[in-house]
């Protein structure tokens, strides 16, 4: 991959993992992800509460709108954290998605819920990528894959707070307090600098946050692979943890499946998986490998979900989901790689858009799963069980071809900018 080294020398990077970026970016995270998964966990309690009957198809819509603003999001944070730098994004879209959930605390109807999801996935769509992107820029190579680790691992438990606030407060009160974390922790950016490569990228006047130019020659095959290495986890959590319930019923648990229980335990299990994941990519010093792995391990666990829990106990189900969401804990990861596919000019777009389009691919997963559920398959619907081993199948297949013809990026450098 050509690579152009800006003319001046870089400034001193942190060695410490523990640094207030590495901090601030976990916790934001934590907050993100806290406001991301809340949906999923009250779907059906404040969807009942509203008045709403249909709770599966009105949820898939609000979950579509979320998704929705998430794309929109990704984009605008991607081109803002080139252009006016990483700190600005990260704080920018905690703000805005803080106040779109304390809002989404007082709605009346399906309509306001769905405009304010909407607008909670514009800003929940910022602070990954620049939080990934400014600790990647500022952690020396050796120690920036522990440093994304840390994020991701202290980031992905904000779902099982989010699971404990709602059983004691209730789902209103969830979005309020999750809004207000999301206040508070725009106290915590005294002491935050931005990365030094992006300020030398600025003094370079450099061509910086040109989403376009991903779409020009070998770059579009390189940014398509890094987006679509994300896919299955959303696969994993916008449709069989989301859909528990259903896929409990359908496959006759012997009691009822809560959705809350099964997000808490997924991310329950995404919080060890992110660390596993990460440290071993370190540990064996490749990117490639260690999602290749959890790729592999993913398949086994969509397998023994739809096929092998029947007639099980509710029990039985939640411990799969929690092993299910240790297999999917390679989201840092897919993040970190993107980050370190691309110069610093184009590093935050590519960082911010690609787990969000990854996120947003709910948007088309879920019509793909209902067109595939009515399916006739001789004679008969394949249903949500098959129509789940299909889309699970699919999209394992591409991100694992998509990882294995991508270049390792462990230990790269990454002081330098994309020639455009």
């Amino acid at each position: 991959m050509p690579q152009t080294s800006t003319p001046p020398a870089s400034p001193p990077k942190t060695a410490s993992l523990f640094s207030a970026i590495v901090i601030v970016a976990a916790l934001g995270y934590f907050v993100d992800i806290y406001d991301l998964i809340l949906f999923s966990i009250v779907r059906v309690e404040s969807l009942t509460d509203l008045g709403i009957k249909d709770v599966t198809n009105e949820g898939l819509y609000l979950i579509n709108m979320q998704m929705g603003g998430m794309l929109l999001g990704g984009i605008l944070w991607g081109i803002l954290g080139d252009k006016r730098g990483r700190l600005s994004v990260l704080f920018g879209s905690i703000v805005l998605y803080s106040l779109a959930n304390i809002a989404n605390g007082f709605v009346q109807t399906l309509e306001q819920y769905a405009w304010l999801r909407l607008i909670a996935g514009i800003g929940l769509a910022g602070e990954l990528g620049a939080g990934i992107t400014l600790v990647s820029e500022t952690l020396p190579k050796e120690k920036r894959g522990y440093g994304t680790m840390i994020v991701a691992t202290v980031g992905v438990s904000g779902a099982m707070l989010a699971y404990w606030i709602k059983e004691e407060f209730g789902w209103r009160n969830s979005y309020f307090i999750g809004g207000g974390l999301g206040l508070a922790l725009l106290a915590l950016r005294v002491g935050v600098f931005e990365s030094g490569m992006f300020e030398q990228a600025k003094e370079a006047n450099v061509e910086r946050g040109n989403f376009f130019r991903l779409f020009t020659g070998p770059r579009l095959l390189r940014y398509l692979k890094c987006l679509l290495i994300g896919v299955p986890l959303w696969f994993v959590v916008g449709i069989l943890i989301t859909l528990a319930p259903e896929f409990g019923a359908k496959l006759g648990i012997t009691g009822p499946v809560s959705a809350g229980l099964a997000v808490f335990w997924c991310y329950f299990g995404l919080v060890f998986g992110d660390f596993a994941s990460g440290g071993l990519s370190q540990l064996i010093k490749s990117r490639k490998r260690a999602l290749q792995l959890f790729l592999l391990m993913c398949g086994a666990l969509i397998a023994t979900y739809l096929f092998l829990l029947n007639g099980k106990s509710p029990t039985a189900f939640y411990r799969v989901c929690f092993v299910l969401g240790f297999t999917v804990g390679f989201w840092a990861l897919f993040v970190t790689v993107a980050a370190e596919q691309f110069g610093t000019n184009l590093r935050a777009t590519v960082a911010t858009t690609a787990p969000n389009f990854a996120r947003g691919s709910v948007v088309l997963l879920v019509p793909a799963f209902k067109w595939l559920s009515g399916l006739q398959v001789g004679g008969q619907p394949l249903g949500i069980i098959g129509a789940g081993a299909v889309l699970g199948l699919v999209s394992l297949l591409i991100a694992f071809w998509a990882v294995s013809t991508m270049p390792e990026t462990h230990g790269k450098d990454l002081d330098y900018v994309e020639p455009l």
